[in-house]
């Protein structure tokens, strides 16, 4: 493998290094980014060096490099005052309501989260969309609001800031326009760039895999989870990984609102054993890398939901950014839409399979979720799954209900749920939840 450059690096060079399968030096890869996020560096250039990285690859350490280097392109949140800190990610799926519930978990267990949260964009839905089904909560706070909030209460939560990782943003602008968004450091550093600026001692990734999920394969999954959990290895910061499934939706609904209604009812302990597991499962995680043992974990994390502690918190987190509380209590407050449409079981037997990717792009259609950033969206439509693989139906039996609002999309989100079902003469056994863990 060639040898890093000497100074100083002209550009052209550093792309025609990377290009010819070098290694960058931690000071040729903050030159690039360094220098992008100024404005330095025209668009073309750094395209060409994201194709070279695209088809060339990078090494684990050159991967932390980028990412401590996107990481200070910015503001950095300051958490030492704090006591510990935990930050939670999932890479995207559908009915995935799980920060809802595992942020509030783990205030109630003596954690802190003081988070950063992003909205939703194509079939996956954003922590912030579906807190803001709840009127007057806002995710606009001032840091010392947002620092004190989390001090007193462990639990806090804002809206992406500009200022946050900006190198990222103007990469990630890039690589879309590029055809260089597939590419696994390239996506590690992008994750983590934001997860190191937010200033967590602890961070627990859900890393889907499976048709409703970024990466397809459980191996592209392991993949990428290995490689985030070595950056926050080579920045100092206690990084667990959790590999969950997402060939089928995460619980019943999917939806803003009504992935809100989940969330409570798993806060109450009655919701879905898969929402319930993968909860606990993470909260598990986050105990561990805080120095508890696995089994005294496990029972903490199940008594929060039992005892109705992770339900308080969420009450106080909603009233203290300006949310009713009251929605807390009565679910029947959320605006859910009145429409209602069923897609039936076109033969007896058993469901085979509910395809995630087409439940998300169902709702979609109906108007919850965004295709461009800044599209406002419907948070009373979605989906229910009223059946799941591995249940009986008879032939005409409801498998899933729409909830719309006046047919808008409603045609088009029949058609992809029906698209999305399959029906099979012999029972299947449902896949695992937890595929795997990466430490």
């Amino acid at each position: 493998m060639a040898s890093p450059l000497p100074m100083p690096w002209p550009v052209p060079r550093l792309i025609e290094h990377k290009r010819d399968g070098g290694e960058h030096s931690r000071a040729e890869i903050e030159t690039l980014v360094q220098g992008f996020t100024r404005g330095d560096l025209p668009d073309y250039q750094v395209s060409a060096w994201l194709m070279a990285v695209f088809l060339r690859g990078m090494t684990p350490r050159e991967t932390a490099d980028l990412t401590l280097a996107m990481a200070a392109s910015g503001d950095q949140l300051d958490l030492g005052g704090l006591q510990r800190t935990v930050d939670k990610h999932s890479t995207g799926g559908v009915g995935d309501k799980t920060s809802l519930i595992l942020t509030p978990m783990l205030a109630a267990l003596g954690l802190t989260v003081a988070k950063m949260s992003g909205r939703g964009l194509a079939h996956t839905g954003g922590t912030i969309d579906k807190l803001e089904s709840i009127p007057g909560w806002t995710p606009e706070l001032s840091e010392e609001r947002f620092l004190a909030q989390a001090a007193e209460i462990g639990l806090a939560l804002v809206g992406q800031s500009r200022d946050l990782a900006p190198a990222d943003g103007k990469l990630y602008a890039l690589r879309d326009v590029t055809a260089t968004v597939d590419s696994l450091p390239l996506i590690a550093s992008s994750i983590m760039s934001k997860k190191l600026a937010s200033g967590a001692h602890t961070v627990v990734l859900d890393v889907k895999v499976g048709a409703g999920a970024f990466m397809r394969t459980a191996a592209d999954g392991e993949a990428l989870a290995r490689a985030m959990v070595d950056i926050g290895t080579h920045a100092g910061r206690q990084v667990r990984a959790v590999l969950t499934e997402m060939d089928t939706p995460l619980g019943h609904l999917a939806g803003n609102s009504l992935e809100v209604l989940e969330a409570l009812s798993t806060l109450r302990g009655e919701g879905p054993a898969d929402l319930h597991e993968l909860c606990v499962a993470l909260a598990v995680e986050a105990l561990v890398a805080h120095g508890e043992a696995e089994d005294a974990a496990r029972t903490r994390a199940e008594a929060a939901l039992r005892d109705g502690s992770a339900l308080a918190k969420f009450r106080a987190f909603v009233g203290a950014q300006g949310g009713d509380p009251t929605y807390v209590d009565q679910p029947e407050k959320f605006d859910v839409a009145p429409g209602r449409a069923e897609v039936t079981a076109p033969a007896a037997g058993f469901v085979s399979a509910v395809d995630a990717l087409g439940v998300g792009r169902a709702v979609l259609a109906l108007g919850g979720g965004r295709e461009r950033k800044g599209e406002a969206i419907d948070h009373g439509v979605g989906v229910e799954l009223l059946k799941k693989p591995g249940e009986a139906v008879v032939a005409g039996e409801p498998v899933l209900r729409v909830y719309h609002r006046s047919g808008r999309g409603l045609d088009a989100a029949l058609e992809l749920l029906r698209a999305g079902l399959s029906i099979g003469a012999e029972p299947v056994a449902p896949a695992p939840l937890i595929l795997g863990r990466v430490h």
